[in-house]
């Protein structure tokens, strides 16, 4: 695949409901569940319960308007807040924070959360927290040396990014500068968990192509430490999917504290 002619996600346009259907909805067809739900929603709630982080606040900087990687934050941070650098996903995210007609229907992975934490009475109360939970929906600028500009966020106690770094990255080196302004983001001591695609180039939302940056476990491990990461945990799920929609080889998920 040549990435000169894939758009980037947050530089061109970006269709983000037709994102959700295509890789996060129950529909039949849907056949990345295994990788953009399962592992996702499994190793978020294995680390929380783990009970080594706590505090008060926590930031996603996640691909697209999803927040089902979120459930699992809401029932150890009082206040989470979601940086977002398209008016798009700010607008579908909140279309469902705000129970919204036409919001995009995330109940199969709040049963998901809810199944895995061995609840299965509390998926009504489960949304409800989540909503409590998101209190600021921002936007950012992942070209600025402060993302926020020219607002200031108190240092948080964790960060939570999905799939982000994997499309906003141009190159490896590119990886290693925003993830240092993430870091910029948090206090010291406080845990960072991303997940990713692994030897990935590209994903495809209706008829455009969208860049991801290809790159190795090594690589992310490397580029965490560089960045002045203690890395706790690291799991890799290799893909069973074969598909044209995209073309990665595993997923990965690192939990990592900042010194």
């Amino acid at each position: 695949m040549d990435s000169s002619a894939c758009k980037l996600y947050h530089v061109d346009d970006f269709d983000s409901r037709q994102f959700l259907e295509t890789y996060l909805s129950d529909k039949p067809e849907m056949v990345f569940g295994e990788e953009s739900l399962i592992f996702p929603i499994e190793n978020l709630t294995k680390t929380f319960v783990a009970g080594h982080i706590k505090g008060e606040i926590c930031i996603d900087l996640s691909l697209g308007p999803m927040i089902h990687h979120l459930y699992a934050a809401c029932e150890f941070f009082k206040h989470i807040i979601v940086l977002k650098a398209s008016d798009r996903c700010i607008m579908e995210l909140k279309r469902w924070l705000d129970t919204r007609t036409g919001a995009f229907h995330w109940g199969h992975a709040t049963q998901l959360h809810v199944d895995t934490e061995g609840n299965r009475d509390q998926l009504q109360d489960k949304e409800e927290k989540m909503r409590s939970a998101v209190q600021h929906v921002m936007k950012c600028d992942f070209e600025k040396e402060n993302i926020i500009e020219p607002l200031d966020l108190p240092p948080a106690d964790c960060i939570i990014s999905a799939w982000l770094l994997d499309v906003i990255s141009k190159d490896h080196d590119d990886y290693k500068r925003k993830l240092g302004k993430f870091s910029r983001l948090m206090k010291p001591g406080a845990c960072i968990m991303l997940i990713g695609d692994l030897d990935t180039t590209y994903f495809t939302v209706g008829k455009n192509k969208i860049h991801i940056l290809k790159y190795t476990e090594d690589f992310a491990r490397e580029a965490l430490v560089g960045a002045g990461f203690v890395i706790d945990c690291c799991k890799v799920k290799e893909s069973k999917v074969v598909s044209d929609l995209t073309d990665y080889k595993a997923v990965i998920f690192i939990a990592a504290h900042k010194k």
